[in-house]
């Protein structure tokens, strides 16, 4: 296996979504590792949706079950997560 192959393979990603019109908490719509973890990185590059990276986080949410909402013991570190993707937003509007 060559070195790109082995760190591609230890790679997460995961997806929230939030709507707090449907739920009171942000939704596990994605997740994967490896090239699946690359295809759902991807994706957010190409629709802009801002990526934080976040090791430790990923680790905890990439246990937690596809369309399930974040338990209320992670919501500090998932709100840390939206002000970083609120910000982003803002000062992509805002031209920066």
């Amino acid at each position: 296996m060559k070195g790109n192959e082995l760190s591609l393979a230890r790679k997460k990603a995961v997806a929230l979504k939030y709507n707090p019109e449907e739920n009171d908490a942000p939704i596990v719509t994605a997740k994967g590792q490896g090239k699946l973890a690359e295809t759902i990185l991807e994706r957010a590059k190409e629709h802009g949706v801002p990526v934080q990276e976040d090791a430790a986080l990923v680790e905890v949410l990439s246990k937690l079950d596809l369309d399930q909402q974040i338990p209320s013991e992670l919501y500090q570190l998932v709100a840390e997560v939206l002000t970083y993707v609120y910000r982003a937003d803002e000062a992509a509007r805002e031209g920066h």
